[in-house]
């Protein structure tokens, strides 16, 4: 059986599916920035639901990046695991 690693390496070399991955990076990132808020709380997705006033099932859209979240979520996802919402912009690398 391969790797994880491995598979995701040759599936990479294909420009098709690199040009896929690298389009949904910001996506991954988003989700990513959420769950790791929530760890460093110390909360369980039913916890920030309850703070946020939402469901569990809501919560956990917002962390798999099945839903886009719209800014006032994402400021209601930070108080509810006490972060801070940080947005920036940076110029992708020159190629």
């Amino acid at each position: 059986m391969t790797k994880l690693n491995a598979l995701k390496k040759k599936l990479l070399k294909r420009p098709d599916v690199r040009t896929e991955y690298v389009s949904l990076a910001d996506e991954f990132s988003i989700a990513e920035a959420l769950i790791r808020a929530r760890a460093e709380a110390d909360m369980t997705q039913e916890q920030v639901a309850e703070r946020m006033q939402t469901s569990q099932s809501y919560v956990a859209k917002l962390e798999s990046g099945r839903v886009s979240p719209s800014m006032k979520a994402l400021q209601r996802y930070a108080a509810a695991t006490g972060a801070r919402l940080k947005i920036s912009l940076e110029h992708a690398a020159s190629q």
